[in-house]
């Protein structure tokens, strides 16, 4: 069987790359799926099952945008920031001075619930502006460039409506998009989960949805990825096989069949 180690060395496949100016995610498979890397400003929906490698792409988005220059905010919903970063596979190319200089900062959501009061069990529409207004005011303060949500999931427990949560994200893409962010909204899927977001919603007003999943073949279980859309650029549709290395991730495309 061929795994991702492999066939990390086989050319990805190269699309063309139009349009907008990009964020290149440093991801080298992912850009060059993606023609270049993510188009500025846009707002993407990072969606799949438990341990499908979400929260890893995520942090070394904001890792390679924060050593070339660019400030990263990683709003944490479901766990402390200093659990997280412990937990971080060792990438080579990380150090806290990024964290220590404000090249990269971490919050939990938790810190932002408490300071305006809102209520654990459900957010009203007004709590739903403060929040937009809230994570907008912490991407002026950081000047980050790009920002991470993990998971919009867990916020929208808190949001008893599909009206609600759509204002959410309709809010929080147009402020992020105006302060010239370009954010990673992470989803989680339950195998039960029949489209690419939990509530419907989530997929429809995000600017781009890439699909993280599992894949078992021959007894061994593989992660992938797949962009299923993204505005303001040409794209791969295909299906890659992910691997997670200290060096960061690789990207190779899925073979057919069962080798």
């Amino acid at each position: 069987m061929s795994s991702a180690k492999e066939e990390h060395k086989r050319p990805s496949t190269r699309i063309l790359s139009i349009g907008r100016e990009k964020c290149i995610t440093g991801i080298e498979g992912l850009d060059s799926v993606l023609g270049g890397g993510i188009p500025r400003n846009n707002t993407v929906l990072l969606t799949g099952n438990c341990g499908t490698g979400k929260t890893s792409l995520s942090l070394e988005f904001l890792l390679h945008g924060a050593i070339e220059g660019e400030n990263g905010l990683y709003l944490s919903v479901t766990e402390p920031f200093e659990k997280l970063i412990a937990n971080m596979i060792p990438y080579d190319f990380f150090t806290k001075e990024l964290i220590k200089t404000g090249k990269l900062t971490f919050i939990d959501m938790s810190a932002i619930y408490e300071r305006f009061g809102f209520n654990r069990d459900r957010m009203s529409i007004e709590d739903v502006d403060l929040l937009v207004s809230a994570i907008g005011d912490l991407t002026r303060e950081t000047k980050a460039r790009r920002l991470v949500i993990d998971s919009i999931t867990s916020v929208a427990y808190q949001v008893d409506s599909q009206e609600k949560l759509r204002n959410l994200l309709i809010g929080l893409s147009k402020a992020l998009s105006g302060l010239g962010a370009t954010s990673l909204i992470i989803s989680e899927l339950t195998a039960a989960d029949a489209s690419y977001s939990k509530y419907g919603v989530e997929e429809a007003i995000a600017d781009g949805v890439i699909l993280m999943g599992n894949l078992e073949r021959n007894g061994d279980m593989l992660r992938t990825l797949q962009v299923i859309k993204m505005r303001g650029t040409s794209h791969s549709r295909a299906k890659y096989v992910l691997d997670l290395t200290t060096a960061g991730i690789l990207l190779v495309p899925l073979l057919k069949g069962g080798s």
